[in-house]
C-alpha cells in the first residue's frame, strides 16, 4: 500500500509500505503482555535474601517435639533463629522475570505500528542525502507539520544526517530501527520512519514468515 512520504523542504511523494506491519489487526492484549515484560525485566532487581532453603545447615530436629516446655521447632534454618532464611524478603531478578518469544515480541511491534497508523500518527519521512547542518532547520520542518512528541526511527546510513539537528530538541528521540521495542513506541505519540529504515524494518520482521 502506498502512503505519504514529505521530505525536509515540504515535498509530498508516494511511498510503498507493508499493509502486513503497518495496516495489520491490532491485538491488545498481546501488546499488554510484551510491555509488562519489557517494563518487568528493564528493572535492576538486586536486592535479594536467602529464603529457608537456601541456607546452608544441618536439617536435623533442635530438640524432641514434645515434652521440653519450650514452642515446637524443626531445624535452626527456620526464619524465626538469627542465620536462619528470611520470611518473603526480595527474591532477586530471577522471580521478576517475564519470559516472551521472538514471535510475540515481533506481533506486538507490529500492533503497536498499526496502531499509529490507525490514530494518524505514523509519518513517513524521505530520506536525507546530505546532513541537516541547523537545529533551526529542522525545528521549523516539525513544526510546519504539526510533529511534537516522536520517536524517529532510522538507520545507520540516515542516522547521521538528522541526529546533530535533532539532539536539542525536546521531546524527540532517534531510535535505530533494530532496536525498536513495544515499550519505547508507546512512550511517545507519533512515530516517524525514514524510507530506508522502513524497509529495514519490513525485511526484518518479514524475512522469517
Amino acid at each position: 500500500m502506498k502512503i505519504d512520504s514529505i521530505s525536509i523542504k515540504g515535498k509530498v511523494t508516494a511511498f510503498e509500505i507493508s499493509e502486513k506491519i503497518f495496516f495489520s489487526d491490532i491485538n491488545n492484549k498481546l501488546i499488554g503482555q510484551v510491555l509488562y515484560s519489557q517494563i518487568a525485566n528493564s528493572k535492576p532487581r538486586l536486592a535479594k535474601t536467602k529464603q529457608r532453603n537456601q541456607i546452608i545447615g544441618s536439617t536435623a530436629k533442635i530438640y524432641a517435639q514434645k515434652g521440653t516446655g519450650n514452642a515446637r521447632h524443626a531445624s535452626r534454618k527456620a526464619p524465626i533463629f538469627v542465620g536462619g532464611g528470611v520470611a518473603h524478603g526480595p527474591k532477586g531478578k530471577v522471580y521478576k522475570e517475564r519470559k516472551i518469544n521472538k514471535e510475540e515480541k515481533k506481533n506486538s511491534l507490529i500492533s503497536v505500528i498499526s496502531q499509529k497508523t490507525k490514530d494518524k500518527n505514523l509519518i513517513i519521512f524521505e530520506d536525507i542525502k546530505d546532513k541537516i547542518s541547523k537545529t533551526k532547520e529542522f525545528f521549523k520542518f516539525l513544526k510546519t507539520n504539526r510533529i511534537n512528541n516522536v520517536l524517529i526511527v532510522v538507520d545507520s546510513k540516515t542516522k547521521k544526517n538528522i541526529e546533530l539537528s535533532a539532539r536539542n530538541i525536546p521531546n524527540i528521540k532517534l531510535i535505530d530501527a533494530s532496536y525498536l521495542t513495544t515499550y519505547v513506541i508507546l512512550k511517545y505519540k507519533q512515530i516517524m520512519f525514514t524510507e530506508s529504515s522502513t524497509k529495514e524494518l519490513e525485511k526484518s520482521l518479514l524475512d522469517h514468515e
